[in-house]
């Protein structure tokens, strides 16, 4: 990739011209709604937001010049990953119960979990921003749900840890309230009183969220489960979502055995259940969504609820394939998430990509399930959507904020692929020579320019074993 500064040859006017970034000679997949590509085409970034998405070079004479001109042969330019669902305190517990269903597994963590503290959720949430950054992500989310009394600030220190890194972010506060001595999954010691998570949820709202269409930072209202949150819980908290003007997300029809529980304590499957509590809407998604029949989907097409899908996670626990190509034929808005980084090692979106089309085509829909363009809409404009930022995001079009990357495919791994969209998506990871964020550089080169990628590694291992020793001295 050739980089050359140009100087600003604008007249003087008294005041700075905006940064503007050109990249040319690339091809460009926009993602909007009509699929366009470039086989050879042009990105033109002013400021933090897109001037201008084309065929050919960038328009000669732009106004206020250029501070920045790329020569991207070789490469693919889209829009920057944008991940859906993430738990980041599981980065430093890894590689444990590895060969165990979703309860068994939740049943085996919790009593680790319920031992993290500030310093330790600022490490795991610095290990899976690096990890995601560094593959594509422009914009992630956090769900935290586990809030040990005593454990310190941990929704400030994710929120600073994104902040740090310079990738746009959601943090959707979770919460527990039905631990095991009420029926629930968790044990008593690792949830919070019912009162106490909402009244936290909307402090961290009011410190927090912020509405504008570029913000940085959002909040969301996310109770975890309902096998781990009451209905008065699940309630109250749609309530407070609503009042504020925020979204709602949790955890839905993940596995056979939450389809028994509510059946077997609320008498219904859980789509019903949560429309019961409010929690079906535009302004609603859920991870997972693999157990959903006709009728469950036919709601959340007609409600507008979003879906968080998850494919590596949902093989990793024996999950089961989510019915994605009868979610998108219904017109549900699907994104795709990474989950928890216990439950999917990798911890980058990428993989999910490559592994929404070839889980998908081990169902029913088989080779028809899903193409590579349809799993790389998954991944940015169809995440923008279920984050409710898709006027601003997820596709490259003039006036929306400059979050793209630009993947190196003329490697040994990708040279041969003719097809660059079926290059990202089908091949190995492709390298990012760069990732931009509101038009700010985050990754160049493979490198994250806003931390040290071996001092986060660093810190991520030592906070691990750390959590590790207190839950043997448990």
């Amino acid at each position: 990739m050739a980089d050359q500064p140009t100087p600003d040859t604008s007249p003087a006017t008294g005041s700075v011209p905006e940064a503007r970034i050109v990249i040319e000679n690339c091809a460009v997949a926009t993602v909007d709604a009509q699929d366009t590509e470039y086989a050879r085409g042009h990105v033109v970034v002013a400021g933090a937001r897109i001037e201008s998405v084309g065929a050919g070079p960038a328009p000669a004479g732009l106004r206020g010049g250029v501070t920045r001109r790329i020569d991207g042969s070789g490469h693919l330019v889209t829009p920057g990953l944008v991940n859906t669902h993430h738990h980041f305190y599981q980065w430093i517990t890894r590689g444990l119960a590895t060969d165990h269903n979703l309860f068994d597994w939740l049943v085996a963590l919790y009593p680790t979990w319920a031992r993290i503290d500030e310093s330790m959720v600022r490490a795991a949430a610095r290990g899976s921003l690096a990890m995601m950054a560094r593959g594509g992500v422009t914009t992630a989310m956090d769900h935290h749900y586990v809030y040990p009394r005593g454990s310190g600030d941990l929704s400030g220190a994710v929120i600073g840890a994104a902040a740090e890194l310079g990738v746009r972010f959601t943090l959707a506060r979770g919460s527990m309230d039905l631990g095991t001595s009420d029926g629930g999954l968790p044990p008593d010691f690792a949830v919070e009183t019912r009162d106490g998570a909402l009244a936290a949820t909307e402090a961290t709202v009011d410190a927090h969220h912020d509405p504008a269409p570029d913000a940085m930072t959002q909040v969301a209202v996310a109770p975890c489960s309902p096998f781990s949150v009451s209905t008065g819980l699940l309630r109250d908290a749609a309530e407070l979502a609503r009042r504020k003007g925020v979204r709602l997300h949790t955890h839905g029809s993940e596995t056979v055995e939450e389809e028994a529980f509510c059946h077997e304590r609320f008498g219904m499957g859980p789509t019903d259940y949560l429309a019961s509590t409010g929690w079906l809407g535009e302004d609603v998604w859920m991870a997972h969504c693999v157990h959903m029949n006709d009728a469950d989907i036919a709601a959340f097409a007609r409600t507008g609820t979003g879906v968080a899908h998850c494919p590596s996670s949902n093989a990793r626990l024996a999950a089961g394939i989510a019915r994605v190509p009868d979610m998108l034929a219904a017109g549900v808005p699907v994104g795709l998430g990474v989950d928890g980084t216990a439950s999917n090692e990798a911890g980058e979106l990428h993989t999910e990509l490559r592994n929404a089309l070839l889980v998908n085509r081990l169902g029913p829909h088989r080779e028809s399930a899903l193409t590579a363009r349809q799993a790389l809409r998954l991944g940015t404009h169809g995440g923008a959507r279920v984050l409710g930022r898709a006027a601003d995001t997820g596709s490259l079009e003039p006036g929306k904020l400059a979050d793209l990357v630009l993947w190196r495919l003329d490697t040994l791994a990708h040279s041969t692929i003719e097809d660059p969209v079926a290059a990202l998506v089908l091949g190995a990871p492709a390298p990012v020579t760069l990732s931009l964020v509101g038009g700010e550089p985050v990754v160049e080169d493979g490198r994250l320019l806003r931390a040290d990628e071996r001092a986060v590694a660093a810190e991520a291992r030592d906070a691990a074993r750390l959590l590790a020793r207190r839950a043997a001295e448990a």
